[in-house]
């Protein structure tokens, strides 16, 4: 099976090396011709667009930055839709809006092929392993058939329902995410203006019921201080915003959410928009006149689980099909 992987970011270029790794006939493209360079030389192909990359694989992938771009990229006189056909597969792995993926899909269909809403979380170290965990929403029999490729990609790959689904659960998911680290960023730097020794606290924190995988994974680089996990605070500011388009649509009243995006906002106004999203915690070491750092903790992260197949999540009890 021929795959094509458009978009070699920061997590598009660990997935697609996954694909690489792993044996997988990889044709691709990313507008940084460095980024395709390092992988023509490791034996993947390029392409001149992403017609052409439609034409000649079976599988295309997409992991881009906005539903904007993944628009552009799919609906270009040169893009995906023109060079797609009956029988093939499109698997779009960005963060992106339900209501845009399955605009998009529905052309896809209309092409005979077949679209796959398939975003990741578990962060860029994970990804780079295969052990990161993937959504996937499309039909059932659409999923069996991308499951093969999806289980060298990832960990645990939860088939979540219909096309849109799983860009729905990966913007809940992000959400929770930024709550979490908002909310960490104010307890480690409370931590620290109280005089706790900040290896003690994250070792309580991680031991106790104020524990998450936000606190097991960035607060170890926050208090490293690099504060680097290769998310940037125009990126959680645009999953937020994906987020409150959501719940808007269904006249949700949210309170949590607009605070977010009131201090992202002011934090990517004081640092940039290519901040590092765990550095939020630098508003509140400002303030408080403190550096909230630890011993000993890394300044990147790495993941330490051995590469393992994947596999499908089954989920108990579900009755969505």
């Amino acid at each position: 099976m021929k795959v094509g992987f458009i978009g070699l970011g920061n997590v598009g270029g660990k997935l697609a090396g996954c694909l690489l790794r792993n044996g997988v006939d990889l044709t691709v493209r990313d507008l940084n011709e460095e980024f395709v360079a390092d992988f023509v030389s490791r034996g993947a192909q390029r392409a001149d667009s992403p017609k052409e990359i439609a034409e000649k694989c079976d599988v295309i992938v997409t992991c881009l930055p906005s539903p904007t771009v993944c628009a552009e990229v799919m609906e270009a006189e040169d893009g995906i839709l023109a060079g797609l056909s009956e029988g093939k597969i499109w698997l779009e792995m960005s963060t992106t809006d339900e209501a845009e993926v399955r605009r998009i899909g529905e052309k896809v269909k209309q092409l005979g092929a077949m679209p796959v809403d398939c975003p990741v979380s578990g962060g860029c170290h994970r990804a780079a392993t295969g052990n990161i965990s993937i959504f996937a929403g499309c039909d059932r029999e659409t999923f069996d058939k991308a499951l093969p490729i999806l289980t060298i990609m990832g960990r645990r790959v939860l088939h979540t329902g219909p096309l849109g689904s799983a860009s729905v659960l990966k913007v809940v998911t992000n959400y929770l995410c930024t709550v979490h680290l908002a909310a960490l960023a104010e307890a480690l730097t409370a931590c620290k203006v109280l005089g706790m020794d900040m290896n003690v606290a994250y070792e309580a924190i991680k031991a106790s019921s104020g524990n998450s995988f936000v606190h097991e994974t960035e607060s170890q680089v926050i208090l490293n201080g690099s504060r680097d996990i290769s998310f940037t605070m125009d990126l959680v500011l645009k999953d937020v915003g994906l987020f409150n388009e959501l719940t808007k649509r269904k006249g949700m009243p949210l309170e949590i959410a607009p605070l977010l995006v009131n201090i992202f906002k002011d934090g990517q106004e004081r640092y940039g928009p290519r901040e590092f999203s765990p550095n939020i915690i630098r508003r509140l070491e400002e303030a408080c006149d403190v550096q909230v750092l630890g011993n000993g903790f890394p300044a990147e992260l790495f993941d330490d689980e051995p590469e393992e197949p994947g596999y499908e999540v089954v989920v108990e009890g579900r009755m969505d099909y």
